[in-house]
């Protein structure tokens, strides 16, 4: 690995990789810590699509709700949450990885929350891993089971080509409105602007978390 990758697997203020919680979470994750990176990439990617919910109601904001460690203990969150968790543990690993922060069109969405959001344009966060010299954009964010709901398919990752126009129907791809770049760790104060400029009515009262009384898992065609 070259100087300029090193400081991508390091540990940061929210990608807190060598804590307890998201250790644990990488034991459960792979079967060998020790197998070829992009084995231990794809393991990790699924395990956070599908073993951390996908719920966008009553998600913390706060810099300490949006630290890998926390959403590996509480297992939900949206695409903030759960792609700093997958850029924490593969930095563990020893993958460097970066976040990168866009506009999308959301096909992954309930009347109520397209009300609350403002339209179906979301901020939105992935990951990015460096796997055999080159960057791969992965997006571990809508799990299996919710995807289903709301008549998708879910996104694959094989380490090698970039998981990320989502397929929705008869092959519509969620649309990127905007890029933003990457980022070596979650800039917060940008994440947390955007949020409040683009989706005020989707911040709670004390604008350091999400609105609650409801899931996005009930509120699909197939669950209403």
């Amino acid at each position: 690995m070259n100087d300029e990758l090193t400081p991508l697997t390091r540990p940061t203020a929210f990608l807190d990789y060598e804590t307890d919680e998201v250790q644990a979470f990488i034991d459960h994750a792979v079967k060998d810590r020790s197998a070829d990176r992009r084995t231990n990439a794809i393991e990790l990617y699924y395990a956070v699509r599908d073993g951390v919910d996908y719920e966008v109601y009553g998600a913390p904001l706060s810099p300490e709700g949006l630290r890998a460690s926390n959403t590996a203990t509480t297992q939900s969150g949206f695409c903030l949450h759960k792609s700093a968790l997958y850029a924490a543990a593969v930095r563990a690993l020893g993958i460097p990885s970066r976040l990168v922060y866009g506009d999308v069109r959301n096909h992954l969405a309930s009347p109520r929350l397209l009300e609350y959001i403002g339209g179906d344009v979301f901020f939105h966060g992935l990951t990015q891993v460096n796997l055999d010299g080159r960057w791969v954009k992965a997006t571990p964010v809508f799990n299996k089971l919710l995807c289903k709901l709301y008549g998708m398919q879910a996104l694959e990752f094989d380490g090698i080509n970039d998981s990320l126009y989502h397929p929705h129907g008869a092959g519509a791809a969620m649309e990127f409105i905007a890029d933003y770049g990457a980022f070596d760790d979650i800039p917060y104060e940008f994440v947390l602007e955007n949020m409040r400029r683009k989706h005020p009515k989707f911040l709670d009262v004390r604008g350091t978390g999400t609105v609650g009384g409801g899931r996005l898992a009930d509120e699909s065609a197939l669950t209403r």
